[in-house]
């Protein structure tokens, strides 16, 4: 019993994710056994040619899941003017999305242990070809729906397949700069999409969506499986082999693969725990933290901005297509400073700055329309819109957008990462799915109130990050468990 406890309180707590670091070849043990010495390798890992191409072929997952978000802002006024959609009809093709990626998500786990990483990346890049071709050649609103809808269930499924995998093939070293590329990859899907979207009409708009699926899908047969993977369902010979392919013929893997057996050992030590059993006292802590993140973040109105943004330029009375330009100029780089500080300033410090940014944002955005109403200052009013916009655009970019995510993966022992991953992943797409649908009738409410709501979630966010959310840069993951679930670690 005593050895149980101090598994599921974090001594051998360590996931997937970290496993695929090998932290326990530097004598970081695992399980309070040493390791140094052994000649892993992948304590200074080079990025082998492999690597490189695995990961490129797996974020063009990361570009279709943000080119399917920003498809709904450019294409907002010729699929309303073709189909004859009204602002409710609209509304219900922008929100689907986010219903068919709630689908997506609940199954994405056990799908991925089911058919493997690559199967299910695969899978889901089908779904997406049938919902894109199914908006384009859309001729009723049903269709569209449909279509966004199928879209929505491979967005899914690619936002917990494509992290885990590239954390599953990458060494230690270089584990985190190469996960992080795949929220960059989704800050340009959205950006470019937007971009496209200017240029072209929405059905072109929607075609053009088919062309990183069918990239993934071609990439797939050039990479290999994830080694994790083929350890966890019995093929271990399998997963070395696809070990040393990606980390050169002549690496030495044997330090790493044996870590992965300890792994594969350790996991059936452990139940599979349940989404009720996640409500105990002991968790109480990184539950708290893991969907209060969720929450904030979805309910600070990320997609209503997103979803609509050319809606909120013409609203604030700017050009929609400088707005949006402006936004791609903004977006990319604030989300490439964001990876390359996570690791350097810490997770608190950025998610601070950040959450301060978007309160700000929102308040700049909330006086354009209330100076607009009042019709006073009407020469800088749409200025304060391109403004707060830009600032909460690139201050959500630089944290708000992925470190809940990499938090999330930190705080739950592994027992209960599957769980807990569903969990804070169904309660991000539901409050995404809320805000979406709600977002166009708030704006008919009351535009300037719209923001200023979403300007007092933001302002709660800078409170909930001081006082909840521990720094987790620096630390083992036994570290922050033990200090976050006290309870399970009795022994």
């Amino acid at each position: 019993m005593g050895s149980r406890e101090s598994i599921e309180g974090g001594e051998l707590a360590s996931p997937l994710l970290d496993v695929a670091g090998g932290r326990n070849s530097g004598g970081d043990d695992v399980g309070g056994s040493s390791r140094s010495g052994t000649g892993s390798g992948s304590e200074n890992s080079s990025a082998t040619s492999m690597v490189v191409l695995s990961t490129l072929v797996a974020v063009s997952g990361s570009y279709v899941f943000g080119s399917a978000v920003g498809y709904s802002s450019p294409a907002r006024s010729g699929i309303m003017d073709d189909l004859g959609l009204s602002v409710a009809e609209y509304s219900v093709f922008g929100s689907i999305l986010t219903i068919g990626a709630m689908i997506g998500a609940v199954v994405s786990g056990k799908m991925a242990d089911y058919i493997g990483r690559r199967g299910t990346m695969g899978f889901s890049q089908i779904v997406c070809i049938f919902g894109w071709l199914a908006i384009a050649l859309s001729k009723v609103a049903w269709w569209a729906d449909l279509g966004r809808l199928l879209v929505g269930c491979g967005m899914g499924l690619l936002s917990y397949v494509v992290p885990i995998y590239i954390a599953e093939i990458t060494p230690k070293n270089l584990r985190g700069g190469f996960t992080t590329v795949h929220q960059l990859m989704i800050c340009c899907g959205v950006s470019l999409t937007y971009l496209i979207g200017a240029f072209v009409n929405w059905r072109a708009l929607a075609l053009i969506g088919t062309i990183p699926c069918v990239v993934q899908i071609l990439g797939l047969f050039f990479i290999p499986e994830s080694p994790r993977w083929l350890a966890k369902i019995g093929k271990e010979k399998e997963g070395e082999a696809a070990l040393q392919h990606l980390r050169g013929k002549n690496a030495d893997t044997s330090g790493e693969a044996a870590e992965i057996r300890d792994y594969t050992k350790t996991l059936k030590l452990l139940s599979e725990a349940s989404i009720l059993d996640l409500f105990q006292w002991r968790y109480a802590h990184s539950l708290l933290v893991g969907v209060g993140l969720m929450v904030l973040q979805q309910f600070g109105g990320v997609n209503g901005i997103a979803f609509y943004a050319s809606t909120i330029f013409i609203s604030a009375g700017f050009s929609d297509s400088i707005g949006t330009i402006a936004m791609v100029a903004v977006q990319i780089p604030m989300t490439a400073l964001g990876v390359v500080l996570m690791d350097k300033s810490g997770r608190r410090p950025l998610l601070l700055v950040s959450s301060a940014g978007t309160c700000l944002g929102c308040l700049f955005v909330g006086l354009s329309f209330l100076l607009k109403d009042l019709q006073g200052w009407s020469q800088v009013t749409p200025i304060f819109a391109l403004v707060g916009i830009l600032v909460y655009t690139g201050s959500f970019s630089l944290g708000m957008g992925g470190i809940p995510w990499v938090i999330m993966s930190e705080i739950f022992p592994i027992n209960m990462k599957g769980s807990a991953g569903s969990l804070v992943t169904l309660v991000s797409w539901l409050g995404s799915w809320i805000v979406s649908y709600a977002f166009n009738f708030l704006m008919d409410w009351n535009s300037a109130g719209t923001f200023f709501m979403f300007s007092s979630i933001c302002g709660v966010t800078v409170l909930f990050v001081a006082k909840l959310v521990p720094e987790t840069k620096g630390r083992t993951l036994e570290e922050i468990q033990a200090s976050m679930n006290p309870f399970s670690v009795k022994r």
